[in-house]
């Protein structure tokens, strides 16, 4: 895989940070052409680097005002992939991650309020087979929200890629 150099790093860290910014601009920032920006986000898009695009929606302008994470215990740590297939199909399910730790899952879940939150876990969180227990934990605020930054080695000029 080819490596990522400063300016693919800058340029990360440009659009991760608005990832609606013109090209142009970028372009500006880093001291290249328009075009070479494209270039490189095309590469960094087919190598995977960059994974996806898209707009963040508010969940509470949609309605679901609660933010809740659930540590969710499985009878076997074998049933993982089956029971992340089952929660991946409650729409309100947004993360699920295979933990280490007291639980096998760890799950963020928007709910409209605490009725529906507790309806999710009730009837249907709770029904997936091999869910033992679950721990809820409501999100009070968020605080911080943002991707890792790209660390760009200053003392080191930008190479073109063949």
């Amino acid at each position: 895989m080819d490596k990522i150099d400063n300016l693919d790093k800058k340029i990360l860290n440009i659009i991760m940070e608005n990832a609606r910014i013109p090209s142009k601009d970028v372009a500006v920032v880093c001291g290249v052409s328009r075009a070479a920006i494209h270039q490189r986000i095309a590469r960094l898009v087919e190598m995977k680097v960059i994974t996806g695009s898209g707009y963040h929606v508010d969940p509470c302008t949609l309605g679901y005002n609660t933010c809740t994470y659930i540590g969710v215990r499985l009878q076997k740590g074998s049933m993982y992939r089956e029971a992340a297939k089952l929660l991946a199909e409650i729409p309100e399910v947004v993360e699920c991650h295979f933990t280490t730790g007291p639980y096998s899952m760890l799950i963020k879940v928007y709910a409209k309020d605490n009725q529906h939150l507790m309806d999710l876990l009730n009837n249907k969180i709770q029904h997936i087979p091999g869910v033992t227990e679950t721990e809820t934990l409501i999100s009070l605020e968020q605080s911080l929200n943002r991707q890792i930054k790209v660390n760009v080695d200053k003392s080191a000029p930008n190479r073109k890629k063949s």
